[in-house]
């Protein structure tokens, strides 16, 4: 059984904030900003999203952004501040486990070329071996906490980073969506908004936020993956298993008298595709949810931010945890277009002793 870790630091470059604790803050409040894009539609129309204000990026230099296409572009000055945000203080070379966009008729991405190409934008020593990509779009992020935390449980790093970086401001990737119906625009309120962000996470294993002097700001209790055979994209039955089969993986490593879930963070981005699964997930785990659980689903207020999502609503819900806005435990679950399924369970921070 996994002993979990401890999140001890977030950054965030969202619609709604430049740092962790102003989106934490502006998704509390309610806040949404969604503007006409430059960008136009099929129909000669802006585009309507939620993107983050050129003045508020960063510019990288030449070298770093050199052979990356102009998303990729996009991704690495979203990327750059909340990197930093993160790994604060960081003294010694830790793994990066990344989550990236899904590859597609939107165009293919190179997750390995970026992955470098941030490395050596941010000027932070990141352990290059034991790193590594997941281009496995809205749930990329959990698959690269999954990850993050069986390496913490090897032993051989006292640290990790993880995070997910996407955005959906692109010429294909808006057409693609539009061509199947899926943008919430001037037609169906059955469709989501174009969202980007960079999100980070620093996890060190248990015990580890003394050595580091950092106060934790939540446990990760548990961490699991599933796969969906009829996805989206698929021929096959869409039944809802891939997420049904993480939830039971996850609450089935957690340890015995841990109380039920009270709050979940739910990866829906305003398609009613998702709730299915939901619904199904729920149903199979119902004995580990209290009788009247709160649900939320952040994309309300950054639209979709694609591989994002995941580390968002991690790092919300850790501070909201932290400053006792929500009670624990936490359960965060997110769904990608194509078969990757993540869930995580988060709780208050051990009490010190």
């Amino acid at each position: 059984m996994s002993a979990g870790a401890e999140l001890l630091g977030v950054g965030m470059m969202t619609p709604v904030g430049v740092t962790a604790p102003s989106t934490a803050a502006a998704i509390r409040a309610g806040i949404i900003r969604t503007r006409e894009t430059p960008l136009l539609d099929l129909r000669f129309r802006p585009y309507i999203g939620a993107f983050i204000p050129e003045e508020y990026l960063p510019v990288p230099g030449l070298p770093a952004a050199r052979g990356l296409a102009v998303r990729e572009q996009r991704m690495l000055r979203l990327a750059l501040p909340a990197l930093k945000e993160a790994a604060e203080g960081l003294d010694r070379p830790v793994p990066l486990m990344l989550g990236l966009p899904e590859g597609g008729s939107a165009g293919k991405h190179e997750p390995v070329p970026f992955l470098k190409a941030l490395s050596h934008a941010s000027g932070l020593a990141l352990d290059m071996e034991r790193s590594r990509c997941f281009p496995k779009g809205r749930a990329a992020g959990l698959l690269a906490l999954d990850a993050a935390v069986r390496l913490l449980d090897e032993g051989r790093v006292p640290a990790v980073l993880v995070g997910g970086v996407d955005s959906l401001l692109d010429p294909m990737t808006l057409a693609a969506l539009e061509g199947e119906g899926r943008i919430r625009q001037h037609g169906p309120v059955d469709g989501l908004i174009p969202g980007e962000g960079g999100v980070f996470l620093l996890l060190g294993r248990a015990g580890s936020g003394k050595r580091l002097s950092r106060r934790p700001l939540a446990r990760i209790v548990a961490t699991a993956t599933g796969i969906e055979p009829g996805h989206r994209y698929s021929k096959e039955p869409y039944l809802g298993e891939g997420l049904a089969e993480a939830c039971r993986l996850l609450f089935a490593s957690v340890p015995a008298g841990l109380s039920s879930v009270r709050c979940v963070y739910a990866g829906f981005n305003g398609e009613r595709f998702w709730a299915k699964e939901w619904g199904v997930a729920f149903l199979r785990s119902r004995e580990c949810f209290v009788e009247s659980y709160e649900i939320k689903h952040p994309a309300e207020n950054v639209g979709d931010p694609g591989a994002a999502y995941g580390p968002l609503m991690v790092g919300v819900a850790a501070l909201e945890l932290r400053k006792g806005y929500c009670q624990g435990p936490v359960l965060v679950w997110c769904s990608s277009d194509h078969e990757a399924r993540g869930a995580a369970l988060l709780h208050q921070e051990a009490p010190e002793g």
